[in-house]
Formats: structure tokens, sequence, C-alpha cells
């Protein structure tokens, strides 16, 4: 049975790790759990097994509650005229009739020091209806209590309910702070100063940060005066090259983005981009899938319309992003490709699980190019030194020069190109190094990565690689011939 109360606590751990952008997420989980096997409805008795989303839409909401798929949230509970209906009620209403163990007041003040947000922000969130949300979140809540172990899915049938005893359990620890008292005063700054280094990427983490500083300054070892901040001995650099103003800009659009994906389940989004190698800005509007640091900047994958107006996948730097806002578009908006709009009706829109695979295939993230066999040969002590045993992609591989041929037999299409790379080959020593891999033709990052080993590293293929570091290398020669 599911006895628990919605607590911050267990909020937190329905959210998994999410709390501050899946609040009211969260609730709507916790109020779905209640109803499914909580003592007082236990839903899972009358439901069929399976049951889809629609009979428990059917119970969620009354019936004035429209069941239109396509309608936006503001539609959905403007149309609905049952004030009980559950798209009009409150987070506040929802605790307060929910048995909860505490004060409201106490249940603000520990929601803000485990999300990490102001009591006042905690306070606003009350107002809002988490419920007041459009139908595929709902079923996007359901999809993500069955990955959490609550329901089973199969394919074409629904969701099944599960027995008591193998339903999961909270962890034993619900204390925001618990295991952090714990630490002693060393321990508390070194993993502060740890989270501190890879907040970076994911700006979140500040707020942990926060919480923690907050837990240790009130702590009695610090009152004591036994702390003593450490000498750090670990330095964790990311090669960023923006300033401190932009990159609190890309951090904005980061949250803005996983803002999206958490409270409003995706949607489409539309910003002025700058296009560097064609010295313009380009309006574009797209359907956001990942971000993902690489070498030296942050990107969104997304796909949508590019800036060169065609339907495809692209790699964005957020730090060339013009809008001051991102505007998110809603399904219904007629700026929203009819592509986008199709995929989202019949939920095939595309996924990070696909981006995943593509870079699997192949080493680059502008997964949407071509790939291509790269050969890269070494002086065998170059290579011992900086190149074996490091791992740069599951395709990169040390090869033994007598096994190349058949490699480009085998993975050169082209005739003349394989007919050129084999007589390359066969003019350099088989005693040499040799490296293979698949590689994303295109991507500045593998260009980058290839600069980095000039003039040590010698590409044999694919020809068009080679061709850019001969033309390169000799546009660097002209600056130092005077």
């Amino acid at each position: 049975m599911f006895t628990y109360p919605p607590s911050p606590a267990i909020l937190q751990w329905l959210s998994q790790g999410q709390f501050p952008s899946r609040l009211h997420r969260s609730v709507r989980l916790w109020l779905i759990l209640d109803r499914l096997y909580g003592g007082q409805f236990n839903w899972v008795k009358s439901l069929s097994q399976p049951f889809r989303y629609s009979q428990l839409r059917d119970r969620l909401f009354s019936l004035s509650h429209s069941k239109g798929e396509t309608l936006s949230a503001q539609e959905l509970t403007g149309n609905c005229s049952d004030p009980k209906c559950l798209c009009h009620q409150s987070l506040s209403t929802i605790l307060i009739h929910s048995n909860l163990p505490q004060s409201l007041s106490e249940w603000v003040t520990e929601t803000s020091q485990r999300t990490g947000l102001s009591v006042a922000e905690i306070k606003t969130q009350l107002d809002y209806c988490p419920f007041a949300t459009v139908h595929r979140s709902l079923r996007d809540d359901l999809t993500l209590l069955a990955s959490q172990g609550w329901l089973k899915y199969r394919t074409r049938q629904g969701y099944y309910s599960l027995p008591p005893q193998q339903l999961p359990k909270p962890p034993m620890q619900t204390h925001p702070n618990r295991y952090f008292e714990q630490l002693s005063s060393s321990q508390k700054s070194h993993l502060i100063y740890i989270l501190e280094s890879v907040a970076f990427v994911q700006p979140d983490i500040d707020i942990a940060i926060n919480s923690l500083w907050e837990a240790f300054t009130d702590s009695p070892t610090n009152l004591s005066g036994s702390f003593l901040e450490p000498n750090r001995r670990i330095f964790l650099h990311f090669d960023y090259i923006l300033s401190a103003e932009i990159q609190e800009k890309v951090d904005d659009y980061q949250q803005q983005i996983e803002s999206l994906w958490y409270n409003h389940n995706g949607g489409v989004i539309q910003f002025k981009t700058w296009v560097a190698r064609e010295n313009r800005a380009a309006l574009v509007t797209v359907y956001p899938v990942c971000l993902h640091y690489a070498r030296r900047a942050k990107y969104l994958s997304a796909y949508g319309v590019d800036p060169w107006g065609a339907m495809t996948w692209h790699n964005y730097r957020l730090d060339r992003i013009l809008s001051p806002q991102l505007r998110i578009l809603s399904w219904d908006d007629p700026e929203v490709p009819q592509v986008l709009q199709k995929q989202h009706q019949t939920g095939t829109l595309p996924n990070p699980g696909w981006i995943e695979e593509e870079l699997e295939q192949a080493w680059g993230f502008n997964f949407y190019l071509p790939k291509a066999l790269l050969i890269v040969r070494f002086p065998v002590d170059f290579a011992s030194n900086y190149v074996d045993d490091t791992v740069r992609h599951s395709t990169f591989q040390k090869m033994p020069y007598s096994e190349l041929f058949k490699s480009v037999d085998t993975q050169v299409n082209n005739r003349e190109e394989r007919q050129l790379i084999k007589n390359i080959l066969r003019q350099r020593s088989p005693d040499d190094a040799y490296y293979q891999a698949w590689v994303r033709v295109g991507d500045i990052n593998i260009v980058m990565r290839l600069r980095d080993w000039r003039p040590k590293g010698e590409i044999i293929a694919p020809v068009v690689l080679r061709q850019q570091m001969l033309e390169e290398v000799e546009a660097e020669r002209l600056h130092y011939l005077q």
C-alpha cells in the first residue's frame, strides 16, 4: 500500500534528484500513487488490468474537464466549469487535504531547505495548480511512474498495477541534512569543493551547494571554530572560452530548457542564433532534445527548422543565442512546423536515446553529419606517450599495419579514394603506430583534436580531412616565411 504523505522528503524521493524543477510534477506523481494504491481510494482494485491513461483521466478529473488531447493547459482549465475539479486545486489545497504530518509553514520551510529555493518562491508555488496541465504531461507522468517501478507497462496493452510487496520503498534517511551532519568538518568542506568544481556543467548543483553551506555554517562543529578551509590540492579546469557575463546568460538558457523538459514535458522553442561562418543572425524553431558540453562550449541538440530553413538536426552553441529569452511555443501554435506537430500527435518526437545510438556509431558530437573511416599514423614514441591506452571513442582502436588494407577495402566505398588511401599506406612504414575510428566528417571538435596531434599525427583517411589538414599546414607555414 502507498501510505506516505506528500512530505518534502517523499516528494524529493519521487523527483529522482530533480526536486527544484520537479516540485509540481512530484506532487502529481504522489497524488496519482495515493489514488492508485492509497488506503482511502485504492483504485487498482476497481481499474481493469491493464488500464490506460484514459481510464485514469476519467477518475482524476470531473465530467466537465475536456478530454481534448490538443488543447493547451489554459484551454483545459478555462473550459472546465467544475470548481472542485482537480485542475482547479492549488498546491496548497492538495497539501491541506493530504494529512500532512506537519503544518503548511513547516512544509514550506523544509521544502526550501531541500530545493534551495527561497521561502517566498515556495509560497508562490502554493498558488499554482499542479494538475492544470495538458493530457500529454499526465501521460508522461504515468510513463515516469512505470520507469520508477510503480507500474508495469506493456506495449499495446497498457499499465498493470503491482502487488504491495513489489512497490518501491523510500530511503530510510529522509532528513535533508542528516547524512551531511554525520561528516567531519574536513569531509564537508571537501564535498563542497568537489561540487563547486562540477557546478559549471550543471548549474542546478549551485542550489545544493548553497544548502550545504547553510547546513555547514549552522552546524556545531563550525561554531566551535574547528573548521579550517583546506588548501586546494586538485584543480579542475574546463576549456571554456566565455566571460563570466556570457556564462551566466548560457546558464540561464540551460535552466530555461531544463525547466521546459521537467515542468512542461517538452515543447518547441524559438530563438535567434548567430551563424558565425556566414556572419549573420537567423531565427530557428526547434524541438530541444538534449544538452551537452563539448571541448569548449555548451550545445543544444535540437530538431527543427535550422538557420538555413531546412528541417533537420543541428547543434546550437548556447553562447551564440541572441534572444534575451527563449520563446516557448504551444503545440497548437501555427509557427510550430507541421512535421513536429505530427510527431507530437503520434508520439514519435526525437529522443535522447536515438542521439546516444548515433554518438556510439561515430566519434563526434555532430551526430547528424556523415561518418567516415579515420586512419591516423603516429611515430611509435609519440603514440606510446600520448595515444596508447587512451579512450577517445568506442570505435577508436590501434590497428596492425597489415589489417589496414582490409579495413579500407571493406569500409571505404569510393573506388578512387580507396586506391589513394592504399597507395599512401604502402609508402608508410609498417613499424609506425596506426589507429582507426569512425568519425563525423565536418565535426569541429574532431578537427580540433586532429590539430592537437599535429605535427606528429598524419591523417591518412578520410581524404577530405587529410586535404583539410594539408591546406591548414600550408596556410600556417606562410605565417613564418618572414
